[in-house]
């Protein structure tokens, strides 16, 4: 089992920042690939992000390329989400999810956190 705490989330006004992190424990998680996820109210889960742990790849959803960056510490088990220029669309609950796939579908990722929300104010 791997368990995934997500935390950073907030308010945060058009043109903002925030950093998420997901801290990861149990099973050794140098296995997996983690990806980040978001859910706005009366929509679909998404794609947002995803970055291999063994090697330094990462994946982007072209909505958030250039604006979002996808990092990790293996030393702390940790994954991070950067999030400049942020837009009321970006607004979501945020999740952290693991698996062995590298990938943007859900239905590949094993793992997921409780989510942090993200708003983003006009």
């Amino acid at each position: 089992q791997v368990q995934l705490v997500e935390s950073g989330g907030g308010l945060v006004q058009a043109g903002g920042s925030l950093r998420l992190s997901c801290a990861a424990s149990g099973r050794s998680v140098s296995r997996y690939a983690t990806g980040w996820f978001r859910q706005a109210p009366g929509k679909e889960r998404e794609f947002v992000a995803a970055i291999k742990w063994t090697v330094s790849e990462t994946y982007y959803a072209d909505s958030v390329k250039g604006r979002f960056t996808i990092s990790r510490d293996n030393a702390k088990n940790t994954v991070y989400l950067q999030m400049n220029s942020l837009k009321p669309e970006d607004t979501a609950v945020y999740y952290c999810a693991a698996g062995f796939s590298f990938s943007s579908r859900n239905r590949d990722y094993d793992y997921w956190g409780q989510g942090t929300q993200v708003t983003v104010s006009s």
